[in-house]
């Protein structure tokens, strides 16, 4: 099972509409992916999920996490890192079940022109802690809000290149 994380709890953001297109285009590839947005976060996950303590709001997401054996993460770029709703995130997920020994794909976004490649070195990191193996083939896609049309579909030759190729490979993966 492949879930795509759109890795930022704020809505209507382009991470979402970029989680949407790699699910159209994974399934057109032929691969099936959920998505899991961090907007649907419990609204006080820091009070009840973290160190041991588990909600019963929280229950459907970690079971989906925990189904799960490789993830597509879009990272947007907050203050020159990824998110701190991601790293909450994955703290409140169960140890090592989660994430041990599965595979990920990272996809940085800024509104920026270095699509955010220090948010996603930073998280590669935390990803290799927690036993989580990284395809090598990252994406980094800056000015996200030109390369969407109205759609929400790439449509710049070079992106949806690279895009595709990411995406392949992650299924070989």
């Amino acid at each position: 099972m492949i879930t795509i994380i759109s890795s930022t709890n704020r809505t209507g953001s382009s991470t979402l509409k970029v989680a949407q297109y790699y699910q159209k285009r994974l399934r057109e590839l032929g691969a099936e992916a959920g998505i899991l947005s961090l907007s649907d976060l419990p609204p006080n996950l820091i009070e009840t999920d973290l160190y041991g303590s588990r909600s019963e709001a929280f229950e459907p997401i970690q079971d989906i996490v925990t189904r799960t054996h490789k993830f597509i993460f879009i990272i947007p770029e907050y203050n020159g890192s990824y998110p701190g709703i991601l790293k909450v995130f994955i703290d409140a997920c169960s140890f090592p079940e989660s994430f041990y020994e599965k595979k990920a794909a990272l996809v940085g976004i800024s509104s920026g022109r270095y699509g955010n490649i220090r948010g996603v070195d930073h998280f590669t990191g935390v990803c290799h802690y927690i036993h989580l193996h990284v395809l090598p083939l990252k994406i980094h896609i800056p000015s996200v809000h030109k390369e969407l049309d109205a759609n929400g579909n790439f449509f710049k030759d070079d992106t949806i290149k690279y895009t595709d190729e990411q995406m392949r490979k992650f299924i070989e993966f």
